[in-house]
Protein backbone atom coordinates (compact mmCIF):
# COMPACT_ATOMS: atom_id res chain seq x y z
CA UNK A 1 0.00 0.00 0.00
CA UNK A 2 1.33 3.42 -0.90
CA UNK A 3 1.69 6.13 1.91
CA UNK A 4 -0.51 8.60 -0.37
CA UNK A 5 -3.48 6.30 -0.04
CA UNK A 6 -3.62 6.93 3.40
CA UNK A 7 -3.33 9.95 3.60
CA UNK A 8 -6.36 12.82 5.36
CA UNK A 9 -8.30 9.59 6.26
CA UNK A 10 -10.11 10.71 9.75
CA UNK A 11 -8.99 8.30 12.87
CA UNK A 12 -10.93 8.85 16.27
CA UNK A 13 -8.56 7.76 19.66
CA UNK A 14 -10.07 7.10 22.97
CA UNK A 15 -7.68 6.48 24.83
CA UNK A 16 -8.40 7.66 28.64
CA UNK A 17 -4.16 7.65 29.44
CA UNK A 18 -2.88 11.41 28.39
CA UNK A 19 0.59 9.65 27.37
CA UNK A 20 -0.32 7.21 24.97
CA UNK A 21 -3.24 9.53 23.59
CA UNK A 22 -0.46 11.88 22.80
CA UNK A 23 1.90 9.22 21.53
CA UNK A 24 -0.86 7.70 19.03
CA UNK A 25 -1.61 11.25 18.25
CA UNK A 26 1.64 12.35 17.14
CA UNK A 27 2.31 9.10 15.30
CA UNK A 28 -0.64 9.28 13.16
CA UNK A 29 -0.66 12.97 12.29
CA UNK A 30 3.08 12.45 11.27
CA UNK A 31 1.66 9.80 8.83
CA UNK A 32 -0.69 12.42 7.55
CA UNK A 33 -3.71 11.18 9.62
CA UNK A 34 -6.04 13.81 10.99
CA UNK A 35 -6.55 12.48 14.56
CA UNK A 36 -9.34 13.40 16.91
CA UNK A 37 -8.48 12.30 20.38
CA UNK A 38 -10.79 11.95 23.37
CA UNK A 39 -10.24 10.56 26.86
CA UNK A 40 -12.98 9.27 28.03
CA UNK A 41 -16.00 8.08 26.17
CA UNK A 42 -19.23 10.93 26.80
CA UNK A 43 -20.99 12.29 23.84
CA UNK A 44 -18.77 10.30 21.93
CA UNK A 45 -21.21 9.35 19.05
CA UNK A 46 -21.68 13.16 19.05
CA UNK A 47 -17.91 13.20 18.36
CA UNK A 48 -18.41 10.41 15.73
CA UNK A 49 -20.82 12.25 13.62
CA UNK A 50 -18.74 15.87 13.51
CA UNK A 51 -15.49 14.11 13.18
CA UNK A 52 -16.75 11.49 10.36
CA UNK A 53 -13.98 9.07 10.96
CA UNK A 54 -12.76 6.45 8.47
CA UNK A 55 -11.46 4.14 11.47
CA UNK A 56 -11.79 4.12 15.29
CA UNK A 57 -9.17 3.53 17.97
CA UNK A 58 -10.99 2.46 20.77
CA UNK A 59 -9.71 1.12 24.72
CA UNK A 60 -11.30 -1.10 26.62
CA UNK A 61 -10.99 -0.03 29.99
CA UNK A 62 -12.04 4.00 30.35
CA UNK A 63 -13.07 5.80 33.39
CA UNK A 64 -16.61 5.97 32.19
CA UNK A 65 -17.12 3.11 30.32
CA UNK A 66 -16.63 -0.29 28.82
CA UNK A 67 -14.97 -0.23 25.35
CA UNK A 68 -16.93 -3.20 24.79
CA UNK A 69 -20.18 -1.52 25.03
CA UNK A 70 -19.50 1.27 22.94
CA UNK A 71 -18.38 -0.93 20.05
CA UNK A 72 -21.81 -2.88 21.03
CA UNK A 73 -23.20 0.51 20.34
CA UNK A 74 -20.96 1.19 17.61
CA UNK A 75 -22.33 -1.90 15.83
CA UNK A 76 -26.02 -1.33 16.40
CA UNK A 77 -25.97 2.21 15.17
CA UNK A 78 -26.88 2.19 11.28
CA UNK A 79 -24.62 5.40 10.72
CA UNK A 80 -21.27 4.06 12.57
CA UNK A 81 -21.33 0.14 11.92
CA UNK A 82 -19.29 0.17 9.09
CA UNK A 83 -16.61 1.74 11.22
CA UNK A 84 -13.44 -0.17 11.51
CA UNK A 85 -12.29 -0.29 15.36
CA UNK A 86 -8.99 -1.75 16.18
CA UNK A 87 -9.13 -2.10 19.82
CA UNK A 88 -6.36 -1.58 22.45
CA UNK A 89 -6.14 -2.59 25.84
CA UNK A 90 -3.04 -3.36 28.32
CA UNK A 91 -5.16 -6.01 30.83
CA UNK A 92 -7.21 -7.70 27.60
CA UNK A 93 -6.25 -10.03 24.97
CA UNK A 94 -7.41 -11.02 21.94
CA UNK A 95 -8.88 -14.08 23.14
CA UNK A 96 -11.05 -12.31 26.02
CA UNK A 97 -12.85 -10.72 22.64
CA UNK A 98 -13.13 -13.96 20.97
CA UNK A 99 -16.38 -15.13 22.37
CA UNK A 100 -18.37 -11.59 22.40
CA UNK A 101 -21.18 -10.76 20.28
CA UNK A 102 -19.09 -7.25 18.98
CA UNK A 103 -15.85 -8.41 17.94
CA UNK A 104 -13.76 -5.25 17.04
CA UNK A 105 -11.97 -5.94 13.23
CA UNK A 106 -8.49 -5.70 15.27
CA UNK A 107 -6.98 -5.94 18.47
CA UNK A 108 -3.28 -4.60 19.33
CA UNK A 109 -1.73 -5.09 23.21
CA UNK A 110 -0.53 -2.42 24.67
CA UNK A 111 2.56 -1.78 25.35
CA UNK A 112 2.57 -1.62 21.59
CA UNK A 113 5.07 -1.53 18.89
CA UNK A 114 4.34 1.26 16.93
CA UNK A 115 5.19 -0.62 13.50
CA UNK A 116 2.35 -3.12 14.39
CA UNK A 117 -0.01 -0.46 14.92
CA UNK A 118 0.72 1.78 11.97
CA UNK A 119 0.38 -2.34 10.28
CA UNK A 120 -2.67 -2.59 11.62
CA UNK A 121 -4.42 0.55 10.72
CA UNK A 122 -3.30 0.64 7.65
CA UNK A 123 -4.59 -2.84 6.79
CA UNK A 124 -8.09 -1.59 8.41
CA UNK A 125 -7.89 1.10 6.09
CA UNK A 126 -7.40 -1.41 2.76
CA UNK A 127 -10.52 -3.57 4.07
CA UNK A 128 -8.70 -6.16 6.32
CA UNK A 129 -9.88 -8.03 9.61
CA UNK A 130 -7.86 -9.24 11.90
CA UNK A 131 -10.23 -10.88 14.34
Amino acid sequence: MKKTDTKYKNILVIEDNHAILDVITLILQSEAYKVNGLSKSANFMEHIDAFNPDLMILDIMLPDADGRVLLQELRLNEKTRHIPVLMISARYTKENLQNVEFKPDAFVAKPFDIDDLLDRIEGLLAGKNYM
